[in-house]
């Protein structure tokens, strides 16, 4: 259904569609391109969505420090939000023209916008930088704040350096059964890609604490556990060619020295105590600010 608020006119994005957050910067138009190649994969709708908030603290202490009219500086923002989201429509419809496109401006801080739209949504997609300095360095945040907070899987497009030799999905695997939709996840995309799918499992490097025949029975487990973790993912998708990883120090690190290597890194994001949604956020936003890629993150199941 149509909205009408004070001249602007949007739709509201279907539940179950990709989307995508615009602003008009390289960024976000790298997250839109992504955004329209993974609807047309997966036949989804896509919806475009641009959210700002003129009362926010930042255009009120400019209003203060400038002298401006704060309801003329309201329409001027409102009028520059309209065409940014026009030209983003624009040019989804040049890149993708069979797609189903709906479209969204949402006057309200766009990390809460984002955040709400991911309760029906199937994927949010973002860009890792906005427009200019300051907003580069707000909207930044808002990618890291939204994956930790969304209730669906959140791509976030960072550049990427150069493209790789070889083409893979790689995915950060615990074993857990909380895990489990991340690796899901990672094996749907694989086989949409019809690309190989790396499953990398970390731990400390236990040698040089430990004698050298606990070390080999301490790899092996982790070996066990690995595969264990896919192996009902590989009968679902005999189409995937899969390759199974030991790494042995920080998780953030391995990750992110294998994104440039891969289309897609996915990592998990739990649900569990307050100290450990903060060390693993601080995980996933080490992966997310380093990596040169495209970076999924998904929440995993709650126990």
């Amino acid at each position: 259904m149509d909205s009408h608020v004070e001249g602007i006119v949007t739709t509201a994005h279907r539940s179950g569609s990709i989307v995508v957050g615009v602003d008009g910067s390289e960024h976000a138009d790298r997250a839109l391109v992504w955004a329209a190649a993974q609807a047309a994969l997966e036949h989804r709708p896509l919806t475009l969505m641009h959210a700002f908030d003129p009362v926010g603290r930042l255009f009120v202490g400019a209003l203060e420090l400038e002298g401006d009219n704060r309801s003329e500086l309201v329409h001027a923002l409102r009028r520059a939000a309209r065409i940014i989201l026009d030209e983003a429509v624009e040019l989804v419809q040049r890149i993708g023209p069979d797609l189903e496109v709906h479209h969204e401006l949402v006057e309200a801080d766009p990390r809460q916008a984002l955040v709400d739209a991911s309760r029906t949504a199937h994927l949010l997609v973002l860009g890792s930088r906005g427009r200019g300095p300051l907003r580069g360095m707000l909207l930044g945040s808002v990618s890291v704040a939204v994956s930790q907070l969304a209730a669906c899987p959140t791509i976030v497009c960072r550049p990427r350096r150069e493209d790789p030799d070889t083409h893979r999905v790689v995915v950060g695997a615990d074993g857990s059964p909380a895990s489990r939709p991340v690796i899901e996840f990672a094996f749907a995309e694989a086989s949409r890609r019809g690309v190989p799918l790396t499953v990398m499992h970390c731990f400390w490097d236990i040698v040089a604490t430990q004698s050298p025949s606990t070390a080999s029975e301490a790899s092996a487990d982790e070996r066990l556990l690995l595969a264990e973790s896919v192996a009902g993912f590989r009968e679902s998708y005999p189409d995937v060619e899969v390759h199974l990883e030991l790494a042995s120090g920080l998780i953030d690190q391995v990750l992110v020295d294998a994104a440039p290597t891969a289309d897609l890194l996915v990592v998990g994001r739990r649900h569990k105590n307050a100290v450990a949604r903060f060390l693993h956020a601080s995980m996933a936003a080490a992966v997310l600010e380093r990596s040169a890629g495209t970076v999924a993150v998904v929440p995993e199941a709650e126990y």
